[in-house]
C-alpha cells in the first residue's frame, strides 16, 4: 500500500484497484483546484490591462508579479500529474504515480492558498490601503491555516 492510503478501510480491493480509485480521487481534486486557479489567473491577467493598473505603487506591482508567478506555478503543478501519467503509462507504476501525485497536490494546495490570500490582500491594498490589506492578510492566512491544516488534523484525531 502507498503512504497515500495506508490505513485499512475494510474495502475488498486489490492494490491495483486501490491505486486506480486513489488516482481517480486525486484527478477530481485537481479538477476542483484547477478551476480556482484558472479564475485567479484570469483575474490577474485582466488586472494588467485595466486602466487603473498604472496606479499601483511599487509594493503592489511587486506583489502582483509574485502572484502571477504563483498562478503560473499552481498551473504547472496541476499539470505535472498528467506528465507523470504519460511518462509512466503502461509501465504498471500506478501506486508510484498516486504517491507522487499526492505530494504534488499537497504542494499545489499550498501554492493556491498563498495565491488566494495574496490576491485578496492585493485587492484590499488597492481599495483600502496598506493597513486594511495587512488585516485581511492576517485574517485570510488564519482562515487558510485553520481550514487546510488545523481542521484536517483535528478530524484525524477522531
Amino acid at each position: 500500500m502507498s503512504d497515500v492510503d495506508a490505513k485499512p478501510d475494510g474495502r475488498d480491493e486489490t492494490p491495483n484497484e486501490r491505486a486506480d480509485r486513489n488516482w481517480d480521487e486525486l484527478m477530481q481534486e485537481l479538477r476542483v483546484m484547477q478551476t480556482g486557479t484558472q479564475v485567479l489567473s484570469g483575474f490577474l491577467l485582466a488586472v494588467a490591462f485595466a486602466p487603473r493598473f498604472t496606479e499601483l505603487d511599487d509594493i503592489q506591482r511587486a506583489g502582483y508579479l509574485v502572484l502571477v508567478a504563483l498562478a503560473a506555478l499552481a498551473t504547472i503543478l496541476a499539470l505535472a500529474p498528467v506528465g507523470l501519467h504519460r511518462a509512466w503509462f503502461g509501465m504498471h507504476r500506478k501506486p508510484d504515480l498516486v504517491r507522487f501525485t499526492s505530494r504534488i497536490v499537497k504542494a499545489d494546495l499550498a501554492v493556491i492558498g498563498l495565491l488566494s490570500v495574496g490576491v485578496t490582500t492585493l485587492i484590499f491594498d488597492f481599495v483600502l490601503g496598506r493597513a486594511g490589506s495587512l488585516t485581511v492578510l492576517l485574517i485570510a492566512s488564519a482562515i487558510v491555516l485553520v481550514m487546510w491544516v488545523l481542521l484536517p488534523r483535528l478530524a484525524n484525531r477522531r
